[in-house]
């Protein structure tokens, strides 16, 4: 029981670190100080889509869920929660090299209001 509650817990963490990391930005112009987690947690979701790695939490899902006496998934989040429901087909390298450069492009837009265009008003 503890271990399928322990996966779903870390499904959220997954989501909500995929939501920071996309759309982070968007609380800079609130707290400018999370610069400091927000720019890591962009580099590290660009690096992961680019390089196509899978995240080390897909993993501990995984076994989290096979603890749990349930079967995991192959392949990554993304692809296992999200694309689905979008891309019936999967994820395909191409789309992971987009949707790091979405969060890329996203993110210097939202830095480049946040820093310079703010500062000048």
């Amino acid at each position: 029981m503890w271990y399928y509650i322990l996966a779903d817990l870390l499904v959220g963490v997954h989501f909500a670190f995929i939501l920071f990391a996309g759309a982070g930005g968007l609380l800079l112009v609130r707290w400018p100080r999370l610069v400091y987690l927000h720019v890591p947690a962009v580099l590290w979701a660009v690096l992961v889509e680019w390089a196509g790695w899978i995240c080390p939490l897909t993993p501990w899902e995984n076994r989290l869920r096979w603890l749990a006496g349930q079967q995991g998934y192959e392949g990554d989040f993304i692809g296992h929660y999200l694309l689905s429901l979008i891309y019936p087909a999967g994820l395909t390298r191409s789309i992971q090299i987009g949707l790091g450069a979405l969060v890329l492009v996203l993110n210097v837009s939202l830095y480049w209001y946040v820093f310079v265009k703010r500062r000048r008003e």
